[in-house]
């Protein structure tokens, strides 16, 4: 009996990791979220084994393997077949790089671009195939949208359009909340998620035709709260809520819905030095009297650095990225999520299963250490006054 009992265990526990083996070795390339999906499948052992009798864990085991598997293994990709795909903010960055990256794989790119003069438009056509259009595209501006609309649904006449990447976006400048001027805020409204909101509604019909998919490029800032990124991180969790309301009602269309939280990597959305210098005058500018003497103009001079610290630690490999935009673009069956990027997920999670105190002490030990105090904060009696 226990000779039984110990065949059994092994062929119970064989049978699913190879299962799950050969399915995680045919699409370990296809999308970084495959790994996540591994790291709680891990994790579900254990508390299984933990919690449960032996017999009864490596059951549930077995059956969690099995379900993974049938899912899985509808993650193959489609053919490109001239599928069509609408890229924004392909100027430089991210948007740039994702337009190079489908041309290569065979798609008819549209790349919105904020100036189809600028350098970054101009390297799109002298490196790419004749399937790549340049299209003029602010997404901010609902007369260049609706032009771009026409110049797109012309050019595929009654094919549809398979895709659309709400890929356009601003970070502001980084800084607490308090000092922020409401211009920031909504410029990173305007940008992120309004432009994001405009750009679907006008392209949705050609959506519907083909019964495609809408990716909207979120972030980790959208779903795992981070100091210094009050507006930015506001617009991108707006962007998310926006995706999973636009999923449900748009299945019944057929259309999927992806949305995408990359944790760090270093793109030209923060802008450049000089426009850095004009954020930080704006702030000094316009703040009260009496906000500017408790945060002290040490502190207000300070904030750039943590561009710098974002920087420092962000990645410049854009291919955990693009992978998994091309995998919500062309898998059979999408994932809902995906977070590309170093600890993305990991940062997500925490922010959705810690309690908040012990979540804000993490992301201060990561975030805010070895940061300057405000002026106030850092006078010995400034407790006593308060009182």
């Amino acid at each position: 009996m226990s000779t039984f009992f110990s065949d059994t265990t092994w062929i119970c526990l064989a049978v699913p990791t190879v299962l799950c083996g050969t399915v995680f070795c045919k699409y370990k390339k296809s999308s970084g979220q495959l790994w996540n999906w591994m790291v709680c499948l891990a994790g579900l052992c254990a508390v299984c084994l933990l919690i449960l009798s032996p017999f009864w864990g490596l059951i549930l085991f077995s059956l969690s393997c099995f379900l993974m598997y049938t899912y899985l293994s509808g993650q193959e990709l489609l053919p490109v077949d001239q599928k069509a795909v609408l890229v924004t903010g392909g100027d430089c960055g991210l948007g740039h790089a994702l337009c190079k990256y489908l041309d290569e794989l065979g798609f008819t790119v549209f790349a919105g671009v904020l100036n189809e003069n600028g350098p970054g438009a101009e390297e799109l056509r002298r490196t790419c195939s004749p399937r790549l259009l340049v299209l003029q595209m602010d997404v901010t501006k609902p007369v260049q949208i609706k032009d771009a609309y026409s110049k797109v649904a012309a050019m595929l006449q009654d094919r549809g359009l398979w895709a659309v990447v709400n890929n356009a976006g601003v970070l502001g400048f980084p800084s607490d909340g308090e000092l922020l001027p409401m211009t920031d805020y909504k410029q990173c409204m305007a940008v992120n998620f309004f432009g994001t909101v405009e750009v679907t509604k006008t392209f949705l019909p050609l959506l519907r035709k083909s019964k495609g998919r809408l990716v909207n490029v979120s972030s980790m800032g959208g779903g795992a709260p981070m100091a210094k990124l009050a507006s930015y991180g506001s617009s991108k969790a707006a962007v998310t809520m926006f995706s999973s309301v636009m999923r449900i009602e748009l299945s019944k269309w057929g259309i999927k819905v992806v949305s995408i939280q990359p944790g760090g990597f270093r793109t030209s959305i923060a802008g450049t030095s000089d426009k850095w210098e004009k954020l930080e005058k704006d702030i000094l500018d316009h703040l009260p009297a009496e906000v500017q003497e408790d945060y002290g103009q040490d502190y207000i001079l300070s904030q750039k650095n943590f561009l710098l610290f974002i920087n420092s630690g962000a990645s410049t490999d854009f291919s955990p990225v693009l992978r998994d935009i091309q995998h919500a673009i062309s898998a059979k069956s999408p994932f809902a999520y995906y977070t590309p990027g170093k600890a993305a997920y990991l940062w997500l999670c925490l922010a959705f299963y810690l309690p908040i105190g012990i979540y804000n002490y993490f992301a201060e030990r990561n975030f805010g250490k070895d940061e300057p105090m405000p002026r106030a904060l850092s006078m010995p009696n400034y407790k006593r006054k308060a009182t």
